[in-house]
C-alpha cells in the first residue's frame, strides 16, 4: 500500500501527452513556447488571477515573489514553524531573515502570533496553505495594512484549495506555487509558478528567472536561469483539466477515511478550517507513541509519513536564528503525534480499508 501513487494519473494523461511531447522533439521546441505560455494562461484563467509566471521549481517561485515585492538582506519576513524548509529557505537565499511563529489548531500559520512579532524590520508575512487547506489571509491582510506589510502565500500544498477569501495563491497580491510530481498539480519533474495581479511584479519575475533579460543578450540586471521546462507544460496542462475532478476524488478518500477511523480510540481526526474547501493534498491524523505506529504501519507494507517531524526552530539549519525548544509549543506537540496516511485521488475503498486495519492493529497492541 504506498504513500503515493502517480502512475494512475499517468495513465490518464499518457495518450494526450506523449503526441505533444513527440511534436517537441521533432521541433527541439525545449525552452519556452506555446505551450508553456498556454498553460501559464489557462492557470492564470483557472485561479482567476492577471498573471502565472512559469518558474523551475517551487523555491525559486518563493524567492523570486520575494524579490518581486522588494524583499532583500536583513529584511525580515514571518513564517510558521510548522512547514516544509523551502518556505524559509527562499527567504534567506536572498539574505532576509525568516521570523518564526506557532501554528493553531489547524497546524496553519496563527495569526493571533503575527503582530507579536513584527519589528522594525519586518517586510513580509508568508501564510502557507499547508495539507491542501487555506490559511487565514482575511485576518492577516488587516495587520499586515496596519504595518505596511506584503502578504505572500505560499501554495505549494494547495492547488485548487479555496476558501471565502478565494482560491489559494489568488487571494493577495503575489503567491508561488510548486509542482513537484507529487502536489495536486503535479509536474513530470521540478518546476514552479508565481501568480500575481501585479504587472510589474509578473515583469521583474519573468525578466530576473531569464537570466534578467526580456531581450537576448539585453541584461537590465543580473538575475537567475529559473524557466519552466517546456516538456513539463504539456503534462501540467493535460492535469490542470482533470485538477477539480481529482481534488474532488481526494475529498471523497477524505470522507472516507473520517468514516473508517471516527471510533478509533486515540486517534485526532483534521478538523479543516471553517469556510475552506480542502483539498487533501495531505491526510494528516495525530496519534501518541507515533513512531511506533509509523513502524508498524511501515512493517504491515502500508505507506506512511510525516509532515514535518522537526519544526523549523529545531533543524540544524535554522539553529543559528537563536530560538530554543518550548518557544512553539504548538508546532513542537504537533511534530511528536502527526502522521500522514496514503493519499491520492486513485487510492482505493479496498486500499483505505487496509489502512485503517493496519491502524487497528498497531493501536490494539498498544501499551
Amino acid at each position: 500500500m504506498p504513500f503515493l501513487d502517480l502512475a494512475a494519473q499517468q495513465a490518464e494523461i499518457t495518450d494526450e501527452v506523449l503526441p505533444v511531447w513527440q511534436k517537441q522533439f521533432t521541433s527541439a521546441a525545449f525552452i519556452g513556447g506555446s505551450e508553456v505560455a498556454a498553460f501559464e494562461d489557462e492557470f492564470a484563467t483557472y485561479l482567476g488571477v492577471d498573471h502565472v509566471v512559469g518558474v523551475g521549481n517551487g523555491t525559486d517561485a518563493l524567492e523570486l515573489a520575494y524579490r518581486a515585492v522588494g524583499i532583500g538582506p536583513g529584511d525580515e519576513v514571518i513564517i510558521p514553524a510548522n512547514t516544509f524548509i523551502a518556505t524559509a529557505e527562499a527567504v534567506t537565499r536572498i539574505g532576509a531573515v525568516p521570523v518564526l511563529v506557532d501554528v493553531d489548531e489547524h497546524l496553519l500559520l496563527d495569526v493571533s502570533a503575527v503582530a507579536a512579532a513584527i519589528t522594525d524590520r519586518t517586510r513580509a508575512v508568508v501564510p502557507v496553505h499547508l495539507y491542501g487547506q487555506t490559511a487565514d489571509v482575511r485576518a492577516l491582510e488587516t495587520i499586515a495594512a496596519q504595518h505596511d506589510l506584503v502578504i505572500v502565500e505560499d501554495a505549494a500544498q494547495a492547488q485548487g484549495a479555496s476558501s471565502t477569501d478565494g482560491h489559494a495563491g489568488a487571494m493577495t497580491r503575489i503567491a508561488a506555487t510548486s509542482f513537484y510530481p507529487g502536489k495536486n498539480l503535479g509536474a513530470a519533474g521540478d518546476a514552479g509558478a508565481v501568480m500575481t495581479n501585479d504587472d510589474d511584479a509578473a515583469s521583474f519575475v519573468r525578466s530576473y528567472a531569464a537570466h534578467g533579460s526580456t531581450v537576448k543578450y539585453v541584461h537590465d540586471r543580473a538575475g537567475a536561469n529559473s524557466r519552466l521546462d517546456a516538456l513539463q507544460a504539456p503534462v501540467l496542462r493535460a492535469k490542470l483539466r482533470r485538477l477539480d475532478k481529482w481534488n474532488s476524488a481526494r475529498r471523497t478518500a477524505a470522507e472516507r477515511y473520517e468514516s473508517l477511523l471516527a471510533g478509533f480510540s486515540g486517534v485526532r481526526l483534521p478538523v479543516p478550517r471553517p469556510g475552506n474547501e480542502d483539498v487533501w493534498h495531505l491526510y494528516v491524523i495525530q496519534v501518541d507513541d507515533r513512531d511506533r505506529v509509523l513502524t508498524d504501519l511501515t512493517t504491515a507494507g502500508i505507506g506512511a509519513a510525516i509532515h514535518y517531524p522537526v519544526p523549523l526552530h529545531l533543524t540544524p539549519a535554522y539553529a543559528h536564528l537563536g530560538y530554543r525548544r518550548g518557544e512553539f509549543p504548538v508546532a513542537e506537540a504537533a511534530a511528536q503525534t502527526i502522521l500522514s496516511l496514503p493519499m491520492f485521488p486513485h487510492i482505493t475503498h479496498d486500499q483505505q480499508e487496509m489502512v485503517a486495519a493496519g491502524l487497528a492493529k498497531s493501536l490494539g497492541g498498544a501499551s
